[in-house]
């Protein structure tokens, strides 16, 4: 939980830096410069919340108390976390952390009603969705990753924004929380939800 939060603010800061402006109102940086380092930091922030859950899952299918000491009902007893990711991962190459309806199966899978992940997850599994979408147009822009970047921004700031790129959007004003960017607006999504889960 730590290490997402001081990940979290470490995104914030690139972006905030990224953007600074000298005396006459000029940014320091070019614009390419403040686009690249923007989407980088949604893209770190979006590992982070992998990592979380990667870490928290592995720990507390080993018996690890949730931080406020409860207990989790869980229906493996693996050595270490080692041996608890490698369970995860399973015959796979690997588990994609970032795909929510894998981590909600594989959590009902290891744990009493996905206990404490599913009802955190399920109550963001909309948000989620709009952050794998953010991601995939983060990694590689094709026409299929542009068409659902183009269509999530429609939903999100209400009218249509053809050829938008991930940047405006991170940028942009939430119409839904007052002075809050759609960056931050998804990242307090992930933060709450890490925190929720956390606690147990």
């Amino acid at each position: 939980m730590a290490a997402f939060t001081t990940g979290a603010a470490q995104s914030d800061s690139l972006i905030a830096n990224a953007h600074q402006i000298d005396g006459g109102g000029n940014h320091l940086l070019p614009e390419i410069d403040r686009k690249q380092i923007t989407v980088a930091a949604f893209l770190n922030l979006f590992i982070g919340w992998e990592a979380f859950l990667e870490e928290i899952l592995s720990a507390l299918l080993c018996g690890a108390p949730t931080l406020n000491g409860n207990a989790t009902n869980k229906f493996a007893s693996p050595p270490d976390a080692a041996a608890a990711k490698s369970m995860i991962v399973g015959a796979n190459k690997y588990f994609d952390y970032g795909n929510h309806d894998r981590v909600s199966k594989i959590v009902t899978l290891y744990f009493a009603q996905g206990a404490p992940f599913h009802p955190h997850i399920a109550a963001i599994y909309s948000e989620l969705g709009d952050l794998r979408t953010m991601r995939n147009a983060s990694a590689h822009i094709t026409s299929t990753t542009q068409s659902a970047l183009e269509s999530l921004a429609v939903r999100l700031l209400g009218q249509p924004s053809p050829g938008i790129e991930l940047y405006v959007l991170l940028t942009a004003s939430d119409p839904n929380v007052a002075g809050s960017t759609i960056y931050q607006t998804y990242r307090d999504t992930l933060l709450t939800a890490s925190g929720l889960i956390a606690n147990g």
